[in-house]
Order: C-alpha cells, then sequence, then structure tokens
C-alpha cells in the first residue's frame, strides 16, 4: 500500500472527506466544489447515484485540472501563497427528485428542504474560511433551487461567501442538448468513469423502453409533471450512443469549464453583491 501523502502538498487533490482536520486548516484553498446530485431512477441500466456520482467525478477531475494548472505556471500549493488548491465536498445525495417518484428507490426532499441542507453547508464551509463555493450539480430537478441558494448565500453580509451553481451537461457544448435521463450522456459518463456500475445487459432494453424526448408538450407546455406519464421504464434517449469515449470528453469539457468558473469565482469580491460598489 502506498504512503499517504499530505492533503495540499501537491501530490493529491484536495478532499474534505479525506483529509485531517489539521491538513484543512493549513491549506491554501482558491475555492470549494460541493457536489450536488440526486438518488432516483436512471433506467433498468444505470444506478440510482449517478448524478451524484458524475457531479463528484466532475469535480474531482477539475480539482486535478487545477493542480496541474498550477505546477505548469510554476506555482505549489504548499508553498506558492498563490498556488491554492479546489477543495472538492462530499456529494449532496438527495435532491429535487419527486418526479421520479413512480420508480422504486428515488429519494426525495421538498425544495425548502433541499436548499435549507444545501445553504447550511454552504455556511458550514464558510465558518472555516472556505467562502469562495461552486455548487456541481448533476440532476436537472436541482437548478432552480441551487440557484436561488447561491444567489442568497451571495447576498447575505451574515453569511460572507460567495456561490454560483454550475451544471455540467450544460458545459459540454454541442453535446449539451442531448443530454435526457439515463440517455446517451449519462451512460457515457459512467461508461468512462464507473463502467462496473452500468448493466450492459440492459441497456437495449432500456433504449426499447424509453423515449426520445422529456416531458409531453402542448404550444410549449409540458403537460407531465411526472416522469412515468412519458416513459415507460424512466429512460430519455438512446443509452447506446453513450460509449466510454463521449464519456471522456464530456469529463474534460466539463472539468475544463467548471475550472474556468471556479477562477472566476475565486477572483470575485463580495461587495458587488450586496449593494457595494
Amino acid at each position: 500500500m502506498a504512503d499517504y501523502k499530505s492533503i495540499g502538498d501537491g501530490s493529491v487533490r484536495m478532499k474534505l472527506s479525506e483529509a485531517t482536520w489539521t491538513e484543512i486548516r493549513d491549506a491554501e484553498v482558491d475555492a470549494a466544489l460541493l457536489p450536488v446530485g440526486s438518488t432516483e431512477q436512471h433506467g433498468p441500466h444505470a444506478p440510482l447515484g449517478t448524478d451524484a456520482l458524475t457531479a463528484e467525478a466532475v469535480a474531482d477531475a477539475a480539482a486535478e485540472r487545477w493542480a496541474g494548472r498550477e505546477t505548469d505556471r510554476g506555482g505549489d500549493a504548499a508553498t506558492d501563497p498563490d498556488g491554492g488548491d479546489l477543495l472538492v465536498a462530499p456529494p449532496v445525495h438527495v435532491g429535487v427528485a419527486e418526479e421520479h417518484r413512480a420508480f422504486d428507490g428515488t429519494l426525495w426532499v421538498s425544495p425548502d428542504t433541499f436548499r435549507a441542507y444545501v445553504r447550511e453547508t454552504v455556511e458550514s464551509l464558510a465558518h472555516h474560511g472556505l467562502d469562495r463555493v461552486v455548487l456541481v450539480n448533476g440532476h436537472g430537478g436541482n437548478v432552480e433551487a441551487l440557484a436561488e441558494v447561491a444567489r442568497r448565500v451571495s447576498r447575505d453580509g451574515s453569511t460572507n461567501a460567495y456561490a454560483v451553481s454550475f451544471t455540467w451537461f450544460e458545459a459540454v457544448g454541442e453535446h449539451a442538448s442531448r443530454m435526457g435521463h439515463g440517455g446517451p450522456l449519462e451512460t457515457a459518463m459512467l461508461r468512462h468513469v464507473a463502467p462496473e456500475l452500468v448493466r450492459a445487459d440492459r441497456v437495449a432494453e432500456a433504449r426499447d423502453g424509453g423515449t426520445d424526448r422529456w416531458g409531453e408538450w402542448v404550444r410549449g407546455v409540458n403537460l407531465a409533471h411526472d416522469s412515468d406519464e412519458f416513459t415507460e421504464n424512466g429512460v430519455v434517449g438512446d443509452p447506446n450512443e453513450g460509449t466510454a469515449a463521449l464519456g471522456a470528453e464530456l469529463l474534460e469539457r466539463a472539468s475544463e469549464a467548471l475550472c474556468d468558473v471556479a477562477g472566476a469565482v475565486a477572483e470575485r469580491g463580495f461587495e458587488r453583491h450586496r449593494g457595494g460598489r
């Protein structure tokens, strides 16, 4: 077994769950990444934890990419005050997912409960000086609530933090329109970062029992409130199109975009969000 190397020494990415409290105390952190997902159905071929798993994978990849950027410009998180890390916090595994309640194993909380939990988690980070936070989202049902949390945190002077929400599958260029649900993008990411979790023998079944469009639309209005109203097995899109090669591309694009966002967050002042100039 390899010797453990200290968090923040430039040799490993920073993960809060793997660090000691003294390592966090002594670390130079540019921004914290809080992966946020859901525990919900993703068809017969993909695990219930897909959203949290992919969000954390993007956050981890961004933290590694960030460390690489520091190395490329000669920085060292352990010795260079301008060469900090991105810290990856433990993921939020349950989100706003009542639309999938018809499928066994799906868990959800109300938007109010979700917003409160995420906000208080951000406040905990800020208490320790980790006051620049990117909410790294992997679930469409969380988007609205996370945007509200980010606004409230950033406007509230008592929190003394700044946050934004980043949804990984919106940051993959032309592939974003193929998102679906348990479809090509999520299946591709899983095949790249956790291939053992994809039930390969059920991918054809997933495709055949799914649909090609989210919702039931009339004149721009979605008549469906729950996913079982328009998809038999919970799938939207063709998971057969989700190759490991596509997953590698998605991870690269999303993590690069997240690094850019994190860099902007790290440099942004609080005062402009609180009525200051």
